[in-house]
């Protein structure tokens, strides 16, 4: 041991018996470890970003189609706004749309695996500036039916059934037209709602899925094919 090792009193030694600082003074590592004992970056982990994507696809009408894209959506755990279906120009086809809340990688999964399906035939995200638009059935209490159908009519509505208990309207429109909406009728006590989510097409002669043939060209849309 050196001279000026030994000339060192214990008054100048750190409180724990070694050199350097205690162990309160050091830095500390952020993040846990998983189970292999990793250390996780806590930004790297950190939830992505999500946005709302409107999906349309089409599918061919075989039997129990429309479960078998739910039911691949369910269990991928995806986050399912809305979804709705119906005919299109194409004998035998029908048209899906599909609102998802989910990341940009997730977003894509969705297509891909839907693309895979073999009763779709394509699928495409629309544009923000797509048409979109959704119906909702409002059924009120009817003790004010000259109130309930002054706001009918301030939201475009159509009165459908009319009694001395209950009145039912149909509203559509944009998401935030029938929010607005369903606020103003809360004031009747709203006592049942039905809300099918949106359905979009896309706007001016752009197809609204990829390889989709107008419906006056008498050809079948070709199945993407989707890395």
């Amino acid at each position: 041991m050196s001279s000026d090792e030994t000339d060192q009193t214990d008054d100048e030694l750190p409180k724990h018996g070694l050199k350097g600082p205690a162990p309160d003074e050091r830095p500390h590592p952020e993040g846990r470890r998983n189970t292999q004992g990793i250390r996780i970056d806590p930004e790297a982990e950190a939830e992505p970003e999500t946005r709302r994507a409107v999906l349309s696809a089409l599918v061919e009408d075989d039997p129990g189609v429309l479960s078998r894209v739910s039911g691949l959506v369910s269990r991928r755990q995806f986050n399912i706004d809305s979804l709705t279906v119906g005919p299109t120009t194409v004998e035998n086809h029908s048209r899906i749309t599909m609102v998802v809340e989910e990341s940009e990688p997730g977003i894509d999964q969705v297509k891909k695996q839907l693309g895979k399906l073999k009763p779709v035939i394509a699928i495409g995200e629309l544009d923000d500036d797509a048409v979109r638009t959704e119906l909702v059935l409002l059924k009120v209490e009817g003790d004010e039916p000259d109130k309930v159908h002054a706001v009918t009519e301030m939201y475009d509505g159509q009165t459908l059934d009319a009694g001395p208990e209950t009145i039912t309207v149909q509203l559509t429109g944009g998401e935030q037209e029938i929010d607005d909406a369903i606020d103003a009728f809360r004031q009747f006590g709203i006592i049942e709602i039905a809300r099918t989510g949106y359905t979009a097409l896309a706007r001016g002669n752009q197809a609204t899925v990829p390889g989709e043939k107008p419906g006056t060209a008498d050809e079948p849309t070709q199945p993407t094919n989707v890395q």
